[in-house]
């Protein structure tokens, strides 16, 4: 877990500007009855992760489960299981570390202002984690800053995280629609936005900010991005829904 505090320290992150804005991962797979954070839902992703993993991290993640259950919450400056939390790249490797991660958070039971001080405190690949973590664990708007500090970067990975099911509950239109603009600036595929076709649908206003930023490429001598076309289609009162929903 990195020692920074600041959390916008992301922006240079980035290795994936103009990539479709995943992790980067293979992961497990989506279980399309839960949600677009990318990870099945909580209930199937223990058993998902347990059949991808080796018997060693197999047995690093039973352990590391069982002490944030023991002890969730926050004691101390950094919990026990927060140590777990950055080491689960390593134990289990990059591409299920995601999935280890939000595992932890949710036997933690981790509360807003707990996720804040993770995320706060966290890695770049742990504040993504935090961020797929909260539409289950954060029933209200408590943690739209750590949203709206993800969307301050240009981290692609942050961003797509940034952009799921819980910015599509709780971001109001206005900033909804700059975080629709943000995936368009990076080179983050709108796919990654939860619930793009009913949030867009029948909104003027996102209409106009597309057409304007198309219009200015264009100026510009600069390719207009193909998912813009798509997005403005869907705000048509009558669009039929191509964006992914939760």
């Amino acid at each position: 877990m990195s020692s920074t505090s600041g959390t916008s320290g992301t922006s240079g992150t980035s290795g994936t500007s103009g990539t479709s804005g995943t992790s980067g991962t293979s992961g497990p797979s989506r279980d399309r009855a839960g949600d677009d954070t990318g990870l099945p839902a909580p209930a199937g992703l223990r058993a998902e992760l347990d059949a991808r993993l080796g018997e060693a991290a197999r047995a690093w993640l039973a352990r590391a489960l069982d002490g944030a259950a023991a002890r969730p919450g926050g004691h101390g400056p950094v919990s026990p299981w927060e140590l777990r939390v950055a080491e689960a790249g390593r134990r289990c490797g990059p591409e299920h570390a995601d999935a280890a991660r939000v595992l932890l958070l949710h036997a933690a039971r981790a509360d807003a202002g707990t996720l804040a001080r993770v995320y706060r405190q966290g890695t770049a690949d742990e504040r993504r984690a935090v961020l797929k973590a909260l539409p289950h664990l954060v029933p209200g708007p408590e943690a739209l800053p750590l949203v709206e500090d993800a969307l301050r970067t240009n981290d692609t990975r942050l961003v797509a995280a940034a952009v799921g099911p819980y910015a599509a509950r709780h971001l109001d239109a206005h900033n909804w629609r700059h975080a629709v603009l943000k995936c368009l600036f990076t080179g983050v595929g709108v796919d990654a936005v939860a619930d793009l076709a009913r949030r867009a649908r029948a909104d003027a206003e996102l209409a106009r900010m597309l057409a304007d930023y198309a219009a200015e490429r264009t100026a510009a001598g600069r390719p207009v991005p193909g998912d813009l076309h798509r997005v403005l289609a869907l705000t048509e009162p009558t669009a039929t829904p191509h964006g992914k929903e939760s």
